[in-house]
């Protein structure tokens, strides 16, 4: 963990350089798209107490000078595929966002969904040495959590610690300056596959941009979509994103779990392209205007014209009925939804005290899926769109854009990370107890 925990510093410096200059940019690298958003900042705030507890919480206000979107280019299940061709569209993203604001981005700060994530939950405790909680014993406590062995091939991309408690007194958001003879922390650790992250930061360094820093989107994509009160009581944010559905759990404002199903919108309109017989391109035009997944008696004389251009006569003038179109794209739904239902299950959502579940990402704006979802994964269901932002167009306010704006709420104002304190990095040695406690069910 040692050679990650370098790697987030060095991000983290960056971070801190792209700060003083005041412009990063928010890259969010999806299967369907990648989006760019240039942020402009008017220089570093000073950090109010419950923003957090680390040097880098709680930091200015901004707004967005630049966005640009392409189409997603060798990017499978939210994975770098094929280098060249993300490395290009990622170039064209950048240059336009770029040229729009009218000034130079040298840092990013970017979101990825899948490589199948995997969420710990680390307890650790220390004895105080002195009256008050220091920012030396905050990292001396997030030095004791026992990391599990999590594998050869994984890499920590989050380790957010999420709870502290002095003595008997659990619940502290920040305990510094607090008096007390034990301190002790619950931590929450998100791991992925090193190659994903590693091809990531490849692809990025090849596009002459410096990194300050990596999130998963699930994460960012419930920072920006779940209101304040859902963040603090319990909530579920589910992503439908292009390749992958990403499904990110909130109590105390904190992350608590995330995890990733290997399925998303690009994956019914491939049913629908190998169901209708239509091309790629079509079946996607048809799934935005004409898709759907309740179907009612209106829908068995709405007819859709598929046509095309074979040369067959009969093939290209088709149409067909969107009750058809509904029964090709709900089964792939339902798939999906009960995917996320095990993961939530798995994860001991209804252990929380509210069930607050969001709907976001791309395709969530598939007509009648709240309807579906509340049936498969609890009543309380609704759509999220991201929390408005200074600066951003009308045309990105979509929750196809939650990702990104939950990136730069994040930016402004990052939650701690275990790599914001001076944690001395020959502690992380050793520590291969293999538990992932679900500390939030005895909790909470």
């Amino acid at each position: 963990m040692s050679q990650l925990y370098q790697t987030q510093r060095a991000m983290r410096a960056q971070r801190q350089a792209a700060m003083q200059r005041g412009i990063v940019a928010i890259l969010d690298i999806g299967t369907s798209k990648i989006a760019c958003l240039v942020l402009r900042f008017d220089g570093v705030a000073n950090a109010p107490l419950e923003e957090g507890v680390g040097s880098m919480s709680g930091q200015s206000r901004f707004r967005v000078v630049g966005v640009a979107t392409t189409r997603s280019r060798g990017v499978k299940f939210g994975e770098i595929d094929r280098m060249e061709e993300t490395e290009r569209a990622i170039r064209t993203a950048v240059q336009a966002a770029q040229k729009m604001a009218n000034v130079r981005v040298d840092h990013v700060i970017a979101c990825f969904g899948g490589a199948n994530p995997r969420s710990y939950g680390l307890a650790g405790s220390v004895d105080l040495h002195e009256n008050g909680v220091t920012e030396h014993d905050i990292a001396r406590v997030l030095a004791a959590c026992d990391v599990p062995d999590y594998g050869a091939n994984r890499q920590v991309v989050h380790a957010l610690p999420v709870n502290f408690a002095l003595d008997h007194r659990s619940g502290l958001s920040d305990p510094r300056g607090q008096i007390g003879n034990a301190l002790s922390v619950d931590m929450h650790m998100l791991t992925v596959d090193s190659n994903a992250v590693e091809n990531l930061l490849h692809c990025i360094q090849r596009c002459d941009l410096e990194l300050a820093g990596i999130a998963s989107s699930a994460y960012a994509s419930g920072i920006s979509s779940l209101v304040e009160d859902e963040q603090e009581l319990g909530a579920a944010c589910i992503e439908f994103g292009g390749g992958t559905t990403g499904i990110s759990i909130f109590i105390r404002k904190h992350l608590i779990y995330a995890d990733a199903v290997r399925m998303g919108g690009a994956h019914i309109t491939s049913d629908i392209s190998q169901g209708l017989q239509v091309p790629v391109a079509l079946a996607e035009r048809i799934k935005t205007f004409y898709g759907g997944v309740e179907a009612t008696g209106m829908d068995d004389r709405e007819m859709i014209d598929i046509g095309g251009e074979t040369g067959d006569w009969e093939h290209d003038r088709r149409e067909v009925s969107r009750a058809e179109l509904i029964g090709v794209m709900r089964p792939r739904v339902e798939e999906i939804l009960e995917e996320v239902r095990a993961r939530l299950d798995a994860a001991g959502f209804d252990h929380l005290p509210s069930q607050r579940i969001v709907l976001t990402g791309g395709g969530s704006q598939i007509p009648g899926l709240d309807g579906l979802a509340s049936r498969i994964l609890g009543q309380q269901v609704r759509l999220g769109k991201p929390l408005r932002v200074q600066g951003l167009p009308q045309a990105a306010t979509g929750p196809a854009f939650s990702s990104a704006v939950g990136l730069c709420m994040n930016a402004a104002h990052p939650q701690d990370e275990c790599w914001d304190f001076e944690v001395p990095t020959d502690r992380y040695t050793g520590k291969s107890l293999r538990r992932a406690v679900k500390w939030f069910r005895e909790n909470w």
